[in-house]
């Protein structure tokens, strides 16, 4: 690469580690404050929550780097525009699309970086956060374990368990919920057992009996029972797990699901073939965004009051290819007319080109426009 591409690629790579950086605290401390009061509220270490803020992280880098890459391009391009570089390098004989050059390739950069994170550390990520949620719900239901303790998992709730057998039997069970404004809830076994299923731990409970009295009416319904399976898991306020969701899923079984992936899922075959192919297009578009900024402001060559009217234009070029994006997926996505989901970075692309060619004949359009005055 020539010293120009070099040094403004270098450029754009400072700025967008700043920018990457500045955004993912943002979106890190939006989510670590729900997700620390979930976790500490809970008895966990500050080690869990650090693991699963980490497991998250994958996600949230996802999600910012198409955004820090253009508010990159668009601060480097206006600042070399406002100290005159970029009119030292046109002079030097460098066309538009020469210049643009390093920009693309920062843009491959980025398309990289999207490609890893959309196709293998994000469904590992989210694969390895649900299966330790998964843990840390059964270690939570552990704690309830206690024999000649009433115990409190969450608020509005009392646990009391009179013996615990060696074979893990539970006797003489005691459980008061008071979690629903206006009712109380009790429930009392003779013996009951803690049990593992798909949807989280359950307590089956043996000759018991249910009370339910609503505050308003003052009325007391009782009911007794044989057996009686009750949600463990909603008495502890943690992340659920549960059935893979898309994110989760490779690309290649996107690429081609089977009837059992769409089963787990609950989504069709062609819907699920567009949201793989949809990866291959996020990462197109954080290729093309910072090449569709760059050339936007390339295009008002040097002012002394500066190219602020460019940038704006490039920040409404960015929200019609969003909004683009966002069409095409609420259309093609349901009847997964896959091929679809590349026209918004097809069109950047177009948007790119079409404004690198306009910045390559400015006396063209001013010949135009003296005509028209005239």
């Amino acid at each position: 690469m020539a010293k120009f591409d070099r040094y403004m690629l270098s450029q754009l790579m400072w700025v967008f580690g700043f920018f990457s950086l500045v955004l993912v605290l943002v979106y890190w401390l939006n989510q670590a404050v729900s997700l620390f009061d979930q976790l500490i509220a809970n008895g966990h270490s500050a080690l869990v929550f650090l693991e699963f803020t980490a497991l998250s992280l994958p996600n949230v880098i996802r999600v910012v780097l198409p955004i820090s890459a253009f508010a990159a391009a668009i601060y480097v391009t206006h600042r070399m525009a406002q100290e005159s570089e970029l009119v030292v390098v046109q002079a030097t004989g460098y066309s538009p699309a020469r210049m643009a050059w390093p920009v693309l390739v920062f843009g491959v950069i980025v398309a990289l970086m999207m490609s890893v994170l959309s196709h293998l550390l994000v469904p590992a990520s989210l694969t390895q956060l649900t299966d330790r949620t998964a843990e840390i719900s059964e270690n939570a239901t552990a704690r309830l374990l206690k024999d000649g303790e009433f115990l409190h998992p969450s608020d509005g709730v009392t646990f009391y368990i009179r013996e615990i057998s060696p074979e893990g039997e539970l006797r003489d069970i005691f459980l008061a919920d008071a979690r629903k404004p206006g009712e109380r809830t009790s429930y009392t076994a003779e013996r009951a057992l803690l049990l593992r299923s798909d949807t989280g731990p359950k307590l089956l409970m043996f000759q018991g009996m249910l009370q339910s009295f609503d505050l308003k009416s003052r009325q007391l319904a009782i009911t007794r029972f044989s057996e009686f399976a009750f949600d463990v898991g909603a008495l502890v306020d943690l992340p659920r797990s549960g059935p893979r969701r898309i994110k989760q899923v490779s690309t290649a079984e996107l690429l081609s699901p089977d009837a059992a992936l769409v089963a787990e899922i609950g989504q069709s075959a062609p819907v699920l073939l567009y949201d793989g192919h949809a990866r291959f297009t996020e990462a197109l578009i954080g290729m093309v965004t910072p090449l569709v900024g760059f050339a936007v402001l390339l295009m008002g060559g040097f002012s002394r009051f500066g190219i602020w009217k460019q940038v704006v234009g490039a920040v409404l070029c960015l929200i019609v290819i969003q909004l683009f994006d966002n069409a095409v997926t609420d259309v093609a996505r349901p009847k997964g007319l896959w091929p679809l989901a590349y026209t918004p970075a097809l069109l950047g692309a177009v948007m790119a080109g079409t404004f690198l060619w306009i910045a390559a004949h400015p006396a063209l359009f001013r010949r135009r426009a003296r005509v028209v005055a005239r």
